[in-house]
């Protein structure tokens, strides 16, 4: 059953578990690897997934993203990996996004061919390229919207709908909009998976990924995570929870922030194009309105110039820190050629509009104005 409360609330109380013995208002962290066999909880073990700090994790996404069930892994990848390994096998086709995560990018073009799973790049902006991509193999539609890093949207009614017409898979990855700004659930998607080493963490410390859907389809992908062993301990698990109940607080600031800042880079000098979908100049606003309950907090921008600008525009930033990953409540900033996208050929970049002077912008908890200045004389811009 849906949970009617906001997400606000589900962030601070759904799944916990509060100490019965002291009446502490937060769940024990149950620090066991081993435990009793033989009452009612039958065999608890970490690396089933099934110990108390990982089910109430667990809990919390699924109120929020509307699912019944899901599973904590050790990272995103280990959230993509399990859902396309425990769902599919040798001669299964898949179709995806073709801009994705750079990580996920290679994980397909890599690993796939070894276990005799095909597969197919489509345009992402394009329902009805999926369409064209489907063969009678084809077992499972991926998607990732709004894209990395170009911000690139697509519609997920359209696309579920033709997942369930043919009778096939569908999952996307939620992590970018995070489940304060979009509920692809609700669109008719069949599984969500985040790296929650993002916003759900949200403070650049803990690593771990999530996966949330249907019952049916979270027990087939069981299995398989279990069999991989990418499960967290307790502590990282309690971190997780403790970080969650601010998601929707930290999300919905960080949205307002990039909204405020996209529409600064569209008008500054020096940059050629801004990457937001909450800008109306986006192609897909139109969309991103219809499907997103918020814009995120993520958008990319060109410098206008070559590498060195890039890198002589990075020296010169004194807030905003050039780092890996994205999500938390610092401004993070990433040339995209340079760290997600960096497995990829030089050729595969330019297909994929990924220049040199391409920079994404993970906008966090500060004051907006704060974060324009730092843009500004790093530009060296009055």
């Amino acid at each position: 059953m849906k949970d009617s409360k906001s997400p606000a609330t589900i962030c601070v109380h759904s799944g916990t578990q509060p100490d019965k013995d002291i009446s502490g208002v937060n769940t024990p962290i149950h620090t066991s690897s081993a435990f009793g066999y033989r009452g009612a909880m039958g065999n608890q073990y970490p690396r089933y997934f099934n110990t108390p700090n990982q089910k109430v994790v667990v809990q919390k996404l699924c109120a929020l993203e509307g699912a019944e069930d899901g599973l904590l892994l050790s990272s995103g990848m280990a959230a993509i990996t399990a859902i396309i390994f425990g769902l599919l096998k040798q001669g299964d086709h898949l179709v995806l996004s073709k801009e994705i995560y750079g990580g996920t990018y290679h994980f397909i073009t890599t690993e796939l061919p070894r276990f005799g799973i095909s597969y197919t790049f489509t345009d992402t902006t394009a329902a009805e390229s999926f369409a064209a991509a489907i063969k009678e193999n084809t077992r499972m539609v991926y998607l990732e919207t709004p894209s990395n890093p170009l911000l690139k949207l697509t519609d997920i009614e359209k696309v579920s709908k033709l997942a369930r017409e043919k009778g096939i898979i569908s999952a996307i990855d939620n992590t970018f909009a995070s489940p304060i700004n979009q509920k692809p659930l609700d669109f008719g998607i069949d599984l969500v998976m985040h790296s929650g080493t993002k916003y759900l963490g949200g403070h650049s410390d803990l690593i771990f990924g999530a996966v949330a859907g249907s019952r049916e389809l979270v027990d087939r992908i069981r299995p398989h995570a279990i069999n991989m062993g990418g499960n967290l301990n307790a502590e990282t698990c309690a971190l997780i929870e403790r970080s969650m109940k601010t998601l929707s607080l930290r999300v919905e600031r960080q949205t307002q922030n990039a909204q405020k800042i996209a529409e600064y880079l569209e008008k500054a000098p020096g940059i050629g194009k801004v990457y937001y979908p909450g800008l109306k100049s986006h192609p897909q606003h139109e969309l991103a309105q219809k499907q997103m309950l918020g814009f995120g907090a993520m958008l990319s921008f060109e410098l206008e110039g070559d590498a060195d600008t890039t890198e002589r525009f990075l020296d010169r930033l004194r807030l905003i820190f050039p780092a890996l990953s994205l999500g938390g409540v610092e401004t993070l900033i990433s040339a995209s050629a340079k760290t997600s996208h960096v497995k990829m050929s030089a050729e595969e970049r330019a297909a994929a509009g990924i220049s040199d002077t391409l920079l994404r912008l993970s906008v966090g908890i500060e004051e907006a104005d704060d974060i324009i200045a730092d843009i500004r004389q790093a530009m060296e811009l009055k």
